[in-house]
């Protein structure tokens, strides 16, 4: 099942998700879901809240990003991994810059600065337990990820002149007054 992206200005990409346990109903249907939503977004990463659950999951999958990966030497063509209850234990390393967009928030495309190492724990859909560490690409993706776990945007990165230049289509985006090619769920309509 596809299920609609939720739009820019929608109150649950502002909240703070909330923990499940392995008795979540139908764990493996959801991440199935996710995966085909994400998938028919062409996205790299979607987390629970961006389909309207509040719950502290994220999928990823950087296959899509690979061309520039190659670039700085990164195998992404692997790296599809499903992330519950993340935690982050660490960011650290020099900051970089690089263009980040979000399935909610469609044709925003901004510089964003971001620490080049995260270590974090997290379980797997077996509710497995993992601490890992990861750097460049695959850290700015989880990084991504993780900040709709807290209710956090990457526009929230963004500031002065550059957010200015932006709020109109920060605002049409919650209007619902933008289209996109995959469904989208808006607060104002």
């Amino acid at each position: 099942m596809i299920y609609p992206i939720v739009a820019y200005g929608h109150p649950v990409l502002r909240q703070r998700a909330q923990e499940i346990g392995p008795d979540y109903p139908e764990l493996e249907t959801l991440l199935k879901d996710m995966y085909e939503t994400m998938y028919n977004a062409k996205g790299v990463g979607l987390a629970a809240p961006q389909i309207g659950k509040p719950i502290r999951i994220f999928i990823v999958d950087g296959k899509p990003l690979q061309d520039q990966a190659d670039e700085d030497g990164e195998d992404l063509s692997q790296f599809k991994k499903v992330f519950i209850n993340p935690e982050m234990l660490d960011e650290s390393g020099e900051e970089w810059g690089f263009d980040e967009g979000c399935l909610s928030i469609p044709d925003v495309i901004e510089e964003v600065y971001r620490e080049e190492h995260i270590r974090l724990r997290y379980q797997d859909a077996t509710f497995e337990i993992h601490e890992e560490s990861y750097s460049g690409i695959r850290a700015r993706i989880i990084q991504h990820e993780y900040d709709h776990l807290e209710g956090k945007l990457f526009t929230d990165y963004v500031g002065g002149l550059r957010k200015q230049l932006i709020k109109s289509r920060l605002s049409k985006i919650s209007k619902g007054k933008y289209t996109t090619f995959y469904p989208m769920s808006h607060p104002e309509k």
